[in-house]
């Protein structure tokens, strides 16, 4: 396998009153043997919360918890003592380490948050659980969102996993070959790319792990890149 695209609409779905969440792997009681994460890369869900709800306290242990908040807020309470609000624009990162229960609700007066959430597992079981917080650069065609330390990333991961928001143009193209040895996955955030004559869209996700064609945008856009060991 060099290539794989898992397309938007085949993604698993949960809706319930107040949540509707779409899981580019499998999730919950979203099953398929295709879509079982990809190296360090578990879980990316695309929620949509509701005004005054979101979920509530739950536990977790083991695992790095990226939160994109792409519109709206998120408030956040953890057994750490931590409390605070992600806003559009930010990303939090929690490192669930030996084990961490938090509650994620969402904090926008009368407005649906959208976000993204990601989940990666850390190269070692049993660390010492932590929170970080950032704000993305308002400009730029790169972010490095979530990095191993010492990587200049907003955000800390527990492996070596390195997260990148890209900004793209309409025109532009984007390099998607893995290093020897190594994955990429792309997530499309927003916008319309086209890679070996297939389109792209938002919710898609493209799976490498060999060398592979430029992404050519056919719109402005922007994406998740993930470099995976």
């Amino acid at each position: 396998m060099t290539l794989l695209i898992h397309e938007n609409m085949s993604r698993g779905r949960s809706r319930k009153g107040w949540l509707d969440s779409f899981h580019t792997f499998s999730f919950g009681e979203f099953r398929d043997p295709k879509r079982m994460g990809f190296r360090a890369l578990r879980v990316i869900n695309e929620d949509w919360i509701i005004p005054g709800a979101g979920f509530a306290w739950h536990d977790h242990a083991d695992m790095d918890i990226l939160t994109l908040v792409l519109k709206g807020k998120v408030r956040h309470e953890d057994s750490l003592g931590h409390k605070g609000e992600t806003a559009a624009g930010e990303i939090q990162l929690m490192r669930a380490g030996s084990g961490i229960s938090h509650s994620e609700m969402n904090g926008a007066e009368g407005e649906t948050t959208h976000l993204l959430q990601i989940w990666i597992i850390p190269d070692k079981a049993g660390e010492t659980p932590g929170y970080q917080q950032a704000s993305l650069p308002t400009d730029g065609p790169r972010v490095l969102l979530a990095g191993p330390a010492g990587s200049s990333a907003l955000t800390e991961l527990g492996s070596d996993t390195r997260v990148t928001l890209l900004r793209t143009e309409e025109g532009g193209t984007t390099p998607v070959s893995p290093q020897p040895g190594r994955g990429v996955f792309l997530q499309i955030i927003e916008g319309l790319a086209e890679i070996d004559g297939e389109r792209l869209t938002a919710g898609d996700g493209l799976q490498i792990d060999q060398t592979a064609p430029d992404i050519r945008w056919l719109t402005d856009g922007q994406a998740l890149h993930f470099d995976l060991a």
